[in-house]
């Protein structure tokens, strides 16, 4: 059984990125698994980074990603408010992290995550209860 997980945009834009196949595997493996046991959660930060990234780096074709996009608002959505930008700034400021870094752990906290799935971020630091794993690191 997963435990709460959130997924950083790496994670969904792997599933398009046919120059690294154990990678695009992976993340395509983890999106079901976590969509199945409905312990997935992306905020609408990562919804927009996804499809700019796909679209522009890999040149997914718009509609195509458009239509991911819908596809992987079937896992909870975390909405940041005012608050959540403040305290993302308060964490960029202690933990001298980026501001977009820290909006996404906001994001995540605030929806009762246990882990935050991302390729970008130091993995096993954990923030605030908040662990970071790189899930395409292998063991």
């Amino acid at each position: 059984m997963s435990v709460r997980s959130f997924l950083d945009t790496n994670v969904l834009v792997y599933t398009d990125d046919k120059a690294f196949p154990s990678k695009q595997g992976r993340a395509i493996d983890l999106l079901a698994q976590h969509m199945r046991e409905r312990t997935g959660v992306v905020s609408l930060q990562v919804l927009q980074e996804y499809f700019v990234t796909a679209t522009r780096k890999l040149h997914v074709d718009p509609g195509l990603a458009r239509r991911k996009v819908e596809l992987f608002s079937d896992f909870d959505i975390a909405s940041p408010d005012l608050t959540d930008i403040l305290a993302a700034v308060d964490l960029n400021r202690l933990h001298k992290i980026s501001f977009w870094d820290a909006l996404v752990i906001r994001s995540a906290k605030q929806s009762g995550c246990k882990l935050l799935l991302s390729e970008d971020m130091q993995p096993m630091r954990e923030i605030e209860g908040l662990r970071i794993v790189n899930p395409f690191r292998s063991s």
